[in-house]
């Protein structure tokens, strides 16, 4: 929310979106405070999935799907630390780049002409970076972007009631808990902003999106990653890191 009032380091808001959060609060340089270090968390999970990954040798594209996530973040914070228009495409662009990562991991397993896929999507994605920079897309955007994961649903739920490991399954059931609550989390902090604003104390709708959202994605890629693994015959199970956080194990044979 803009605040006439005070000074900012960034100079004037540019971007088209804002949240329930007043602006330079805490500090000149960040413009909303709580929605920019919530982030944190994002990139601490996107980063032990990321070690994970790489000790395991998992496919390469798990590498790039953690990395994705990790780079969403950091977009995210540098758009809510500044709110500028150039930010806020770092913000965006970036979960449309991880949606077509999604996409291709949930279909290319059964996709016959396997290189026309990657090759498709990369060229889609740089297509929509250019054309949302300078179009400004709006609330096309939102579209696009529900659309985008509405096509990833299906193929989740598929590999969702093809799992017969419980503890994988309960994976799934976690990325959709933290799903509907983040959800709940934005809707609120959206449409109930004037009356939050009102309030003594701000919930920071927006800031318990991002945490959500966070886990929410480092749940849906170990998901993923037992299911491929089943599918190359690695011997998945899920253990948990320090009794609490969810991680999946692998056990390949010699060969492979």
């Amino acid at each position: 929310m803009v605040d006439d009032g005070i000074s900012s380091f960034w100079g004037p808001v540019t971007s088209t979106v804002e949240c329930c959060e007043k602006n330079y609060v805490y500090s000149s340089y960040i413009a909303e405070f709580f929605n920019t270090i919530s982030n944190i968390p994002c990139i601490l999970l996107a980063l032990i999935g990321l070690i994970n990954a790489l000790r395991q040798r998992f496919e390469k594209r798990f590498t790039v799907l953690h990395l994705s996530n990790m780079s969403l973040a950091i977009g995210s914070v540098l758009y809510h630390a500044t709110l500028q228009r150039v930010q806020q495409q770092s913000d965006e662009t970036p979960m449309v780049w991880e949606l077509l990562l999604y996409l291709y991991i949930l279909y290319s397993p059964d996709w016959h002409y396997r290189s026309t896929m990657p090759t498709f999507l990369f060229l889609y994605g740089a297509a929509f970076a250019v054309v949302h920079h300078f179009g400004h897309l709006g609330i096309i955007f939102k579209l696009h972007y529900l659309l985008l994961f509405l096509l990833c649903v299906p193929r989740m739920y598929k590999y969702y009631i093809y799992t017969t490991d419980l503890r994988a399954k309960r994976l799934a059931k976690l990325y959709l808990a933290t799903l509907i609550l983040g959800l709940l989390c934005w809707l609120g902090d959206r449409l109930y902003c004037k009356e939050i604003s009102s309030w003594y104390f701000n919930p920071q709708g927006h800031a318990w999106w991002h945490v959500l959202i966070g886990f929410n994605s480092y749940f849906a890629n170990a998901f993923l990653m037992f299911c491929r693994a089943q599918q190359l015959g690695w011997n998945p199970r899920v253990a948990h890191f320090m009794g609490f956080l969810p991680y999946v194990k692998i056990e390949k044979s010699k060969a492979q």
